[in-house]
């Protein structure tokens, strides 16, 4: 099955007469004034962490998404995710399709599955419409990360326990179609931004990284593609307490073969451990989150690249009325080598993050961001500037909601 085929799925049951299911849609649209970073960014092709850098103009509309879900019977749901953004390949893409059968439980013990194309569940920020994050405009650099490289194509199976003091629930999963993940933390490094990437487009190689290979920019690269016919997977495990605390840790594997490829795009073998915790006390919340992990390439028998990557972050967040107000910082790093020694393509930073949203209807959410990140990559030398640089981005959303 091809994965457009496994993606239409979900539409053609959406299609059913309407009298034999229950409709539903969220949907939004997304313009900002910015005042952008001064360093271009990694969507135009430059090494710049920001979604917004050198040369983007002040106004920007961000993008508009809208998330239909049909629920056919009580025990199966289907969704459909599209999204227009203006720097996608196709004016109109999709960041999930899947089905999912919940089958009502009467017993401590529950259980669900899906299958189709849907974000793996590692998130602790990212638990808005098109995934996009509750506190801020901009998630931490491990869900930017998560955003844009990750996606799970296939299926997931999740098992839960109901006690008196809380849940404890098993995900496990299975897929294909993402054997190139982690080839843009290898080449471009950690990011923030909070465009994840749609199902059929590609992403922007870093023009540095391009003439350092010796190929011409600009090029991009596919994301969701399978070169070598072998499944990856991922397993967790989470509890969710009673007095409003949760925690959990996973791992993931994409089982790529590393030798792999298809014309001048090759397989990465990434895998990774995340793990999270978040609490709520009164108004006030707090999230944690830590990753680490890596992703290698073997493209000649004697020739091989590995990059090791770790991030983490610590969120504080405040909900009062019509009022929320957040704080995040992040560290990341990268440690980057081949057969032959060390590589240009290390790095390491921090960010910090200061949201304020203000929520005066059900259809409207205005929120200001200051997001600064200070990171060092030698790579940045090819492109005539110092590896050292900091980037300030400010933003002001408007967003407004349309719900039926």
């Amino acid at each position: 099955m091809t994965m457009r085929w496994l993606l239409a799925a979900p539409l053609l049951l959406a299609a059913v007469p309407a009298d034999a299911a229950s409709f539903g849609l969220d949907s939004y649209a997304d313009f900002r004034l910015i005042a952008p970073g001064s360093e271009r960014s990694w969507l135009h092709g430059g090494l710049g962490k920001l979604r917004y850098g050198k040369g983007d103009s002040a106004f920007q509309f961000a993008e508009a998404v809208a998330d239909g879900h049909v629920l056919l019977t009580p025990e199966i749901l289907a969704v459909a995710v599209v999204r227009v953004e203006p720097h996608q390949r196709n004016f109109l893409d999709m960041t999930e399709a899947y089905l999912r059968y919940r089958p009502v439980s009467t017993t401590r013990w529950r259980w669900a599955a899906k299958a189709g194309a849907f974000f793996a569940p590692f998130s602790l920020e990212n638990t808005e419409t098109g995934w996009a994050s509750y506190w801020t405009l901009t998630p931490s650099a491990i869900n930017s990360w998560f955003g844009d490289e990750l996606r799970t194509i296939g299926s997931e199976g999740r098992l839960e326990w109901r006690g008196d003091d809380g849940t404890a629930t098993l995900t496990g999963a299975i897929f294909g179609w993402n054997d190139p993940a982690g080839v843009m933390m290898a080449d471009r490094g950690w990011s923030f931004d909070d465009r994840p990437t749609g199902l059929f487009d590609h992403l922007r190689e870093p023009d540095a990284t391009l003439r350092l290979f010796g190929d011409t920019p600009p090029d991009d690269t596919p994301i969701f593609a399978e070169f070598d016919g072998r499944a990856g997977w991922y397993a967790g495990v989470s509890w969710d307490d009673a007095r409003r605390w949760h925690a959990e840790i996973d791992f993931y594997d994409n089982g790529a073969n590393a030798a792999a490829h298809e014309d001048d795009y090759f397989a990465w073998r990434t895998w990774f451990w995340n793990g999270g915790l978040s609490a709520h006390f009164g108004d006030f919340a707090v999230i944690a989150q830590g990753l680490a992990g890596r992703t290698a390439i073997m493209p000649l028998p004697a020739f091989s690249a590995v990059t090791n990557f770790n991030s983490a972050f610590l969120l504080l967040g405040w909900e009062k009325g019509d009022w929320r107000l957040a704080v995040r910082g992040d560290v990341f790093g990268t440690t980057a080598t081949t057969t032959f020694g060390p590589s240009p393509l290390d790095e390491e930073g921090k960010a910090v993050d200061f949201a304020v949203s203000w929520l005066p209807k059900d259809w409207v959410r205005v929120t200001g961001e200051a997001l600064s990140v200070d990171s060092a990559r030698a790579e940045r030398v090819l492109d005539g500037i110092t590896p050292q640089q900091t980037e300030t981005l400010f933003q002001l959303s408007a967003k407004f909601y349309f719900s039926r």
